[in-house]
């Protein structure tokens, strides 16, 4: 499927979605079908959102060139991911920090962070991408501070450990609003110990994150 990869990454260059050339190479080189269900792997370049089950989606192609670009991720960075999923994301982000930087990704459902260690595994992400089972509202304070953090479900406001594990100087994205499907991309910097910057990036449709910090279960 090189050449649909080729072809999308191409169209979301000529969209404007992909500006850098790393953010370029990375989804050119992750194989977007396998981090996909086997009867989704056939639509894995249709650039929308796709089931992966529990009520969860793989992100659009042009969302993840979106957060990846917005991130402004560099080689050597430490990252936390909330919403793991099946792990494409963390694979293209991982593809851009490399060997000397990590990424740790934060999953509520323990199936999805199963398929996720394997996806990432198999695809040779396993040396750089920690992926952990639990509540990721609370965030991972045992690797604090991040570069970076960005998630990929959206919460009433932005959770506040998320905040308080970012490291000055970095930078958070998440979606914020409703629990259906309408939010905005929020990026905020971090410039002082108690001072965040906050800066709307657009309408996203994000499913919703469950949580201590995000949406109750029921």
């Amino acid at each position: 499927m090189r050449k649909e990869r080729e072809e999308l990454v191409e169209k979301l260059l000529s969209y404007g979605y992909i500006k850098t050339d790393k953010v370029k190479e990375a989804m050119l080189k992750v194989a977007r079908e396998e981090f996909m269900p086997p009867e989704n792997k056939p639509y894995a370049y249709i650039d929308q959102p796709m089931p992966i089950g529990e009520g969860q989606t793989i992100s659009a192609p042009h969302m993840v060139a979106i957060i990846c670009e917005k991130l402004a991720l560099e080689e050597g960075m430490k990252v936390l991911e909330i919403g793991t999923g099946f792990g494409y994301n963390a694979a293209v982000v991982a593809e851009i920090i490399r060997e000397k930087g990590h990424l740790y990704s934060i999953e509520r459902l323990n199936s999805l962070a199963e398929t996720a260690k394997e996806n990432l595994k198999r695809a040779g992400y396993s040396g750089n991408v920690t992926v952990i089972h639990r509540d990721g509202t609370l965030g991972y304070p045992e690797e604090e501070p991040y570069d970076r953090i960005y998630a990929t479900a959206s919460s009433p406001k932005v959770p506040e450990p998320l905040k308080e594990q970012l490291k000055i100087g970095g930078r958070l994205i998440a979606p914020v609003g409703s629990k259906n499907y309408f939010q905005n991309l929020i990026c905020i910097l971090r410039v002082a110990e108690d001072e965040f910057k906050k800066k709307a990036l657009g309408g996203v449709a994000f499913v919703p994150m469950i949580g201590e910090h995000g949406w109750p279960e029921k």
